[in-house]
């Protein structure tokens, strides 16, 4: 699905800037001029919240994701979930109801640890609650998004439509999160998000990867109706070196008061510096996924 999406972003990419149109133009035309974003912050661990807030709220942002828990087992301490809870309470408090928070569970909690912490989580509204359980456990999502009024987000880990159908049509999930990188591109999920739209269900498109990924989630963003905010991985903590600006010839990602304006150049709008992607394909990555074990070294979700 991957190298589909790619594929698909790139015939996009293609039939618009040989007409010398943006693909939001060719896609019925956009439906806004901009779309909110979002900050992340902590890191892998929910570490430095407060300090990251902060800091977001003077950028700009109005909203922050970040990760509630480190790794829990099916069934953890009580000791945990006020880990948990304190620190999102800490947080809430230091910036009021100004900032909206998005907390990400990375289906790292299962189902009895996920049904108490959304509970104890009510008070502070969350903006939506993600990935509460492994996304792969379809009825356990839908049991939690019954349990909750914290709205459940899902999807960056779904990449096909039968299974988003699944979420969508349960009528209770709120919010999909899919990635136009991994579930079919710019194409699939235009059409996710008019399906979304028809259940009265949010669309925010993931994305903590580069420009092209961003580019791509704004097209969509700029013609789906149901897209409220949009992800985006300036700042964010995998980044090391480079950022996401750095493989661009100019600058065509605009953020103001929270929010990033639709490009409007021809089609995705960028235009990819090339010699230094070629130049840092040289030096390569060193990134890798961690590997997390719970007390008793049994491999836990990361």
């Amino acid at each position: 699905m991957s190298a589909m999406s790619g594929i698909d972003i790139a015939l996009w990419d293609i039939l618009g800037k040989s007409l010398g149109v943006p693909v939001h133009s060719l896609l019925g035309g956009a439906q806004r001029d901009r779309v909110r974003t979002y900050s992340w912050i902590g890191g892998d661990t929910p570490s430095g919240l407060v300090t990251g807030a902060r800091r977001a709220a003077e950028l700009g942002f109005t909203a922050v994701k970040f990760n509630a828990t480190g790794s829990m087992s099916m069934i953890d301490t009580s000791k945990s979930i006020d880990e948990a809870v304190c620190r999102v309470a800490e947080l809430r408090n230091a910036v009021g109801f100004e900032m909206d928070l998005a907390i990400d569970f990375h289906g790292r909690v299962h189902l009895p640890m996920a049904k108490q912490l959304l509970r104890e989580l009510e008070p502070f509204r969350p903006m939506w609650v993600e990935d509460p359980v492994p996304a792969d456990n379809t009825a356990a999502v839908i049991e939690l998004a019954r349990s909750t009024s914290i709205p459940i987000a899902v999807g960056e880990r779904v990449h096909s439509r039968s299974e988003f159908l699944a979420l969508i049509t349960s009528g209770v999930v709120r919010v999909i999160n899919p990635d136009p990188v991994h579930a079919g591109g710019i194409s699939e999920t235009v059409r996710l998000g008019a399906l979304a739209e028809m259940f009265g269900i949010a669309l925010a498109p993931h994305c903590p990867l580069g420009p092209i990924a961003l580019a791509a989630c704004l097209q969509i963003d700029a013609v789906c109706y149901s897209a409220v905010i949009q992800e985006q991985s300036e700042g964010i903590h995998y980044n090391g070196r480079q950022e996401v600006s750095s493989y661009l010839k100019g600058q065509p990602f605009a953020f103001e008061e929270g929010f990033l304006r639709i490009p409007q150049g021809p089609g995705i709008g960028v235009e990819i510096d090339e010699d230094y992607v070629e130049e840092q394909a040289e030096r390569g990555h060193d990134w890798s996924a961690p590997v997390w074990r719970h007390a008793d070294g049994s491999v836990a979700e990361w």
